[in-house]
């Protein structure tokens, strides 16, 4: 499948490339083929790529002089993707307790939207997500895939204190909070999973075209298992997933 494409000068350091604007899984394929073939392209200027659910940013160590002759040699990497090539790619499971004192918005948001928590937290759990892209804080996934019957437009007044792990719902997207932060999104849950460890190598272990399925656990089950994470007795394997 052939994307309409535009490319332009974003800064004296980087040029950014940008596809229509839309969360496409065929699309998002193209983008990270597209990143992969200027990874692989050995521009020994390039210090790095980054992919937004559209986009990519390419950063160079120096000024473009000819940003021209640069597009003109980024063009030339664009390669076409077989959308119907099947391919495989990981899946994460990723444990949540949705219990009040954790989802401290889920009752109110299944009110909102006239659903059971259970309803909720079925719809939530049986989903398989496609992580678009990180961003926002550091570990902070960009998630696709959340069912229609879940959209909520965000707050109009933001928490200013929601806890790491929490696992929220904002528009057409749910996510997971990496680090203490303010934040908009409607709290359904929580994860004992670390997903930013400047510690690690590395730090995030997720990757844009990877997928992601939660699953439920009780709260005794959650403090267990934050328990062993904080022993390191625990380790996240993904699945492979076709």
């Amino acid at each position: 499948m052939d994307f309409e494409l535009k490319f332009s000068r974003y800064n004296e350091c980087s040029i950014l490339i940008e596809w229509p604007a839309v969360m496409d899984e065929n699309m998002l394929k193209n983008i990270l083929n597209y990143k992969k073939s200027i990874q692989n392209s050995c521009i020994k200027s390039i210090v790095d790529i980054i992919n937004t659910y559209n986009s990519l940013l390419i950063i160079y160590d120096l000024t473009i002089d000819d940003v021209y002759g640069e597009i003109s040699r980024l063009k030339s990497l664009k390669i076409e993707v077989d959308t119907n090539e099947e391919s495989s790619s990981k899946l994460w499971r990723i444990p949540v307790c949705y219990d009040d004192d954790f989802g401290i918005d889920l009752e109110a948001f299944s009110k909102e939207k006239q659903l059971s928590k259970n309803e909720v937290i079925e719809l939530h759990s049986s989903a398989i997500y496609t992580i678009f892209f990180i961003g926002f804080l550091p570990g902070f996934l960009y998630l696709g895939g959340l069912d229609e019957k879940l959209y909520l437009d965000r707050k109009s007044t933001p928490n200013l204190d929601i806890k790491k792990g929490s696992v929220g719902i904002g528009g057409n997207q749910t996510g997971i909070y990496p680090k203490n932060s303010p934040g908009g999104w409607h709290i359904i849950g929580k994860t004992p999973i670390d997903f930013f460890n400047p510690k690690s190598s590395p730090p995030c272990f997720f990757n844009a075209g990877d997928k992601l399925q939660f699953f439920a656990i009780s709260k005794a089950q959650f403090l267990d298992l934050e328990q062993n994470i904080i022993n390191n007795q625990f380790q996240l394997t993904p699945e492979l997933y076709a």
